[in-house]
């Protein structure tokens, strides 16, 4: 019998090791910082019920991130019991990243606008792999597609960014979204 302050602790070690990596790619792709916020909760929910069934520490961040990305997708927020530590997680988020236009907003603006003519998949492949630094097996493993599939529509998608951006020698890679500005790869 699985020893429940055992579960909790390892629990807490993944949750401290993974939470910041998983609201940035929720920060990105959510409209608001609340539902950042609350799909954040609700993932670590999930992967706290299904915890039986998660895979080996080597797989573990895209597990996180696939529970993450369909936590977000059926937009289940549950928006009717908000606890108070989300509330003050909300305020301070809101404090910390403004939404209002930056200084290199052009530039972003530019490179969000080619993001936007890509197809869905190959803007996320293109997204989780230059923001939030995932590798191509574990887009994979998020996406449901296999490891080379993944490649070559990064390899792809990359020649279409870039010709989008004809000479801006504009690599995605040295352009970061701030956490305010929505890329919304649904």
């Amino acid at each position: 019998m699985p020893n429940p302050a055992t579960d909790a602790a390892e629990f807490s070690a993944l949750y401290e090791a993974t939470n910041a990596d998983l609201l940035a790619f929720l920060l990105r792709r959510c409209p608001t910082n609340e539902d950042a916020a609350d799909c954040l909760a609700e993932t670590y929910l999930v992967a706290w019920d299904k915890r039986d069934q998660a895979p080996a520490i080597d797989d573990i961040r895209p597990w996180l991130f696939g529970i993450a990305r369909n936590v977000m997708l059926r937009g289940h927020q549950q928006r009717t019991r908000v606890s108070t530590a989300t509330n003050a997680l909300a305020q301070e988020l809101r404090a910390a990243h403004p939404t209002g236009p930056s200084a290199a907003g052009e530039r972003r603006g530019e490179l969000r606008a080619a993001l936007e003519k890509l197809s869905p998949v190959d803007r996320e492949i293109i997204t989780m792999i230059a923001w939030d630094q995932l590798k191509p097996a574990e887009i994979g493993t998020i996406l449901g597609l296999s490891q080379n599939v993944v490649r070559v529509r990064a390899h792809r998608a990359r020649a279409r960014l870039r010709s989008m951006l004809a000479g801006e020698n504009c690599d995605i890679t040295d352009v970061r979204l701030k956490t305010g500005d929505r890329c919304h790869c649904r």
